[in-house]
């Protein structure tokens, strides 16, 4: 099987003009021109796209809904644990013990019990959202001994106090909403911690450029982890009209921060330009703000969409080996997104946020905006 079109983007090499993408059994065998791939390789059927084919987006921090236009893969911060069998990608149990006799009295035994009743090989990982500093610290040692992803959001935790707590890691990302300090930004690159920046507010645009050029890995969310419904089914309960610490009311939120309805207290004006899980145009918000503030970076555009793909990958530990996602080439699991997109620039023409034609997950095509074209190799 084979998909072709006039620009490939596979974000790991550069991209290839009249490209195809060669598949077998949802992996890819060989990304390159269509020319020769179609000469090498005995392909059954060829489906023709327009546009561009980009590695499918990988959205960092989400809530379990429908997955936004080009993503094929997230990370879903699910308050039921009966949620998990329905989301793609990681899904995280939340985490949000208010004290530590509530977490020892019911909660901790409640997440083992949902960790271990997942039907594998479903990835599963915790999101620690409790700001009690023992709880977090036993979230950690769970985290590290069933060998799970830990998700956390900057928005209850200090990157000191995760550390402090031993959350931090390769296998810890974090859901990045306000500005980070120069010494926060160092101890995250320090420890490899991805950082996921989540609906920004008017300041951190700069703070994302200094994240780029100081070497952190990048990746992008669609929600900040403290501020989607996640409701009283989460792994720490609180009465009616009462909130847990850092949790706002209804129509509450904090200042800098994007609501789940879009809504923008912070005047940023990209409440207006995101629709649910608009990872690019996260990602033009920012170059936009960038640009009105006057700041530059070498190769923005091409950096902002790796953080929309292979970042998201790194953060979700599925950036490498066979199956690894955020990329194209020979071995990586056949997820890709078709992008009604053209032009000599195509990292700058994707910032244009155009028209998603259609996803491919493991090789079968989801979300068909425009039909394929069938043609004979």
């Amino acid at each position: 099987m084979a998909h072709s079109a006039p620009l490939v983007l596979p974000v790991c090499a550069e991209p290839v003009r009249d490209g195809t993408v060669v598949i077998r059994g949802g992996r890819v065998l060989q990304v390159g021109s269509r020319a020769e791939l179609l000469s090498r390789f005995r392909v059954a059927e060829e489906v023709r796209w327009p546009g561009m084919i980009v590695a499918g987006l990988v959205d960092a921090c989400c809530a379990p809904t429908p997955p936004g236009h080009g993503v094929t893969t997230r990370a879903a911060v699910v308050s039921d644990p009966a949620d998990l069998a329905g989301v793609p990608g990681i899904s995280y149990v939340e985490a949000s013990s208010a004290g530590e006799q509530e977490w020892e009295e019911h909660d901790r035994d409640a997440l083992i019990t949902a960790l271990r009743e997942v039907d594998r090989p479903c990835p599963v990982g915790i999101a620690a959202r409790t700001r009690d500093p023992h709880v977090l610290e036993d979230v950690a040692v769970l985290a590290r001994t069933f060998g799970l992803r830990l998700l956390a959001g900057l928005d209850r935790h200090s990157p000191m106090a995760l550390d402090e707590a031993g959350a931090l890691g390769p296998h810890c990302h974090v859901a990045c909403a306000r500005p980070l300090d120069p010494g926060e930004r160092k101890l995250l690159r320090l420890r490899r911690s991805v950082v996921a920046i989540c609906p920004p507010g008017q300041e951190q645009a700069a703070d994302v450029l200094a994240l780029l050029e100081e070497g952190n890995s990048l990746a992008l969310g669609s929600h900040a982890l403290g501020h989607h419904a996640l409701g009283h089914h989460a792994l720490g309960h609180h009465a009616p009209g009462q909130h847990a610490p850092g949790q706002h009311a209804p129509g509450q939120h904090a200042p800098g921060h994007l609501d789940p309805g879009g809504l923008d207290p912070a005047g940023t004006g990209l409440g207006d330009l995101l629709g649910p899980g608009d990872l690019l145009g996260l990602a033009a918000g920012v170059r936009r703000r960038a640009r009105e503030l006057g700041l530059r970076v070498r190769g923005l555009d091409r950096r902002l969409v790796e953080a929309a793909t292979l970042g998201g990958a790194r953060a979700l530990g599925l950036d490498a080996g066979p199956g690894r996602i955020g990329s194209l080439g020979p071995g990586s699991r056949a997820d890709f997104a078709v992008f009604d997109a053209r032009g000599r620039y195509p990292y700058s023409a994707l910032m244009a946020r155009p028209p998603c034609l259609a996803t491919v997950v493991g090789g079968a095509v989801t979300g068909t905006g425009r039909p394929p074209r069938r043609a004979d190799p």
